[in-house]
């Protein structure tokens, strides 16, 4: 039988962004629900080796620091569901949350953290390789290739913007396009070109990863997108970098979104358009993408959120004894 759970904070997401807004509101006793959606935990559960979050001097795995994130939230009062979201109304509050087991969610603040995901060629390896040689951020894993050969593919800003932060690490760096020229801004272009360490293959599309069985990355082999010739090249790690896809679907024609999907927020802050609601992490950054900035808009959420509620309800009471 569907049931209706209600709680003062609603958040939609449970990665970085989701599980700092529960522990702050949790702990300004709003009683956080959190609905975890397909991927619990978010992209650091499909990350192994996390080096750069502060607090920890050793290498942590990305499961485990979801895991503790999740345990805290729960310690101090959050409540975890274990559902999906399907359909979502704005017109709050309370704002409504219909999810697939048939249940209902209701909170007088919503806090969007659906996250974004990373876009992936679809080859061969690509999956077998993730973690051990293949990556989508160069900022997150570009440490752990220091004096080794990389490679970046694509064509586009962030493609561009990852190759010349390589080179910090790497003293040799290719981006392979498939095209003949780049779709990056101008200057981006221009400083790609003057770098030494950055050499570009032009018409080139990765066709395969490959390596030992069970083993690391050792080479991308590359289909010439003009005559067809087929080649290989030996690299150490490979960074996909086609863009990000935000998880709005739900959000569509009820907010507003800018030209890539994301959540667009009043600058500075995690509100939305709408009072009452509030976007924080990858759903609404498509610059950092970053675990610590996800965490710092959920936190920065949470306290929108209290604030919110804590004017709503002196609004309320102001309105009573004026009767």
């Amino acid at each position: 039988m569907a049931t209706t759970h209600k709680t003062r904070m609603l958040i939609i997401g449970s990665g970085p962004a989701g599980l700092s807004a529960a522990i702050y509101g949790a702990r300004a006793g709003m009683e956080p629900i959190v609905v975890q959606g397909l991927q619990p935990g978010g992209q650091l559960t499909i990350t192994t080796d996390v080096e750069n979050y502060p607090g920890f001097r050793d290498v942590i795995q990305g499961p485990w620091l979801m895991q503790e994130m999740q345990a805290q939230a729960e310690h101090v009062g959050t409540r975890m569901m274990w559902d999906t979201i399907t359909e979502v109304s704005l017109d709050g509050p309370p704002f409504r949350a219909h999810g697939d087991s048939g249940d209902v969610y209701e909170g007088d603040v919503l806090v969007i953290a659906t996250g974004a995901q990373a876009r992936w060629l679809g080859v061969p390896g690509e999956q077998e390789f993730g973690g051990k040689g293949v990556s989508a951020c160069a900022t997150c894993d570009g440490f752990f290739y220091r004096g080794k050969k990389v490679v970046v593919i694509g064509g586009g800003n962030t493609a561009v913007e990852e190759a010349l932060y390589l080179t910090n690490h790497s003293p040799e760096v290719t981006l392979i396009h498939r095209r003949d020229s780049l779709r990056a801004e101008k200057i981006l272009q221009d400083r790609l070109m003057s770098n030494p360490r950055i050499k570009v293959l032009w018409n080139k599309a990765v066709s395969r990863f490959t390596g030992a069985a069970g083993g690391v990355l050792e080479a991308v082999e590359l289909v010439d997108t003009v005559t067809g010739e087929a080649s290989s090249l030996a690299t150490d790690g490979a960074f996909v970098a086609i863009g990000h896809a935000p998880a709005t679907e739900l959000f569509k024609g009820k907010l507003e979104l800018d030209e890539s999907g994301y959540i667009v927020v009043q600058p500075g802050t995690p509100k939305t358009a709408i009072p009452g609601v509030f976007a924080c992490g990858d759903v609404m950054d498509h610059t950092y993408r970053q675990a610590v900035t996800a965490a710092g808009t959920g936190c920065m959420a949470a306290l929108d959120a209290e604030r919110f509620l804590a004017e709503h309800a002196f609004a309320a009471a102001q309105a009573v004894a004026a009767e």
